[in-house]
């Protein structure tokens, strides 16, 4: 009897295949971003580069990003672009970094004849990322930015350290009168080991030529860096204040070394105490109020002798009780004040007194 074969049993599924995707245009998707300063004629720039296309698909390749500016209120199209930001490289996230973001920022001269007198001028910026082919899906966001124009740096901007603080000298300019608009100096101040300046203070542009202010709040034994620039105040009616800086003065560097001593000590009296008790003579003054005090030194001669000083410790308490006294003798004193970097004042006015 014939063996039957074994025939195996092949089953196939026929797999449903939907139609064909149309191929991706590449575009990077418009930033939504983009954001302005004015610096003097300089206007600064940033966004984000974005890392999808328009239709939702990874950048592949990214082109230059065309930098747009017109005096419209709304540009329609970039026209003639005023400069172009080279591509970023590696700037499409990568999965293990999925939600990093790259920026971008591209620095846009002004032109002189732009600038104006007006306070409400402004002038209207964006800009259009491109492909490897140079075509954009269209204009970012706008943003609109004053045109009215700033006043010179300060001239001769100088520091000096003094025992108050450091003192910041400089010239100004009279500016024209302009409704709505009003002007001030603005200084800033760099700690060497710090990344960030901060505004020391602001003064109001008038007539006068030359200007000062001092700045207390340094630490002193640091090492500081100062510059200065002219803000242009924009106050129209019914609107958010403006505020426009000019251009900066060049970084001018001190050391805050303190080499200055305390207030000299007023007050000074001397008191002999002896009927009954071992006698002694009491000295009391003024309190020094320097924030720095560390306290006072005590000196004392007699008649044709040079002074001595008395304390072998700094006197925390402006008072101190001289045991070391001789009936029939005359004692002179003086007292300084000491500072935490043992710097000495020099000495008061003498306090005399006898010792019957």
């Amino acid at each position: 009897m014939p063996l039957a074969l074994a025939v195996p049993l092949v089953f196939t599924a026929c797999a449903s295949i939907g139609p064909p995707l149309p191929p991706s245009l590449d575009l990077p998707k418009a930033p939504s971003d983009l954001r302005g300063i004015r610096k003097g004629d300089q206007v600064i720039l940033t966004w984000t580069i974005p890392a999808r296309t328009t239709d939702r698909q990874t950048i592949r390749n990214l082109g230059p990003t065309e930098i747009c500016r017109g005096l419209l209120s709304e540009l329609t199209a970039c026209g003639t672009p005023v400069g172009r930001a080279a591509p970023v490289q590696n700037a499409t996230p990568n999965k293990n970094n999925a939600k990093q973001k790259t920026s971008e920022s591209y620095t846009d001269t002004l032109p002189a004849e732009a600038l104006s007198d007006v306070p409400s001028a402004t002038i209207t910026y964006a800009v259009e990322v491109l492909n490897h082919e140079n075509r954009g899906a269209g204009l970012s966001n706008q943003i609109h930015l004053p045109l009215i124009r700033t006043l010179p740096p300060p001239g001769n901007f100088n520091a000096q350290v003094t025992s108050q603080g450091v003192v910041l000298n400089w010239s100004g300019v009279t500016p024209a009168s302009i409704p709505q608009v009003h002007f001030a100096y603005r200084v800033y101040r760099r700690r060497e080991d710090q990344q960030q300046a901060m505004v020391v203070g602001d003064l109001p542009v008038g007539s006068e030529t030359n200007y000062t202010l001092t700045d207390s709040g340094i630490e002193w034994e640091k090492t500081y860096e100062y510059h200065a620039d002219a803000i242009t105040i924009i106050a129209e009616p019914n609107k958010p204040e403006v505020q426009v800086e000019g251009a900066d003065t060049p970084e001018t560097r001190v050391f805050a070394d303190d080499v200055f001593p305390p207030t000299v000590p007023t007050g000074l009296q001397a008191i002999f105490s002896g009927p009954g008790q071992k006698p002694f003579i009491d000295l009391i003054w003024t309190p020094d109020t320097d924030a720095d005090l560390a306290g006072y030194n005590v000196y004392r001669r007699t008649e044709g002798a040079s002074f001595v000083k008395l304390n072998s410790e700094t006197l925390k308490t402006p008072s101190y009780r001289d045991y070391g006294i001789e009936t029939g003798h005359s004692y002179f004193y003086s007292v300084t004040a000491v500072d935490i970097r043992g710097n000495e004042s020099a000495r008061s006015e003498e306090a005399s007194e006898k010792a019957p």
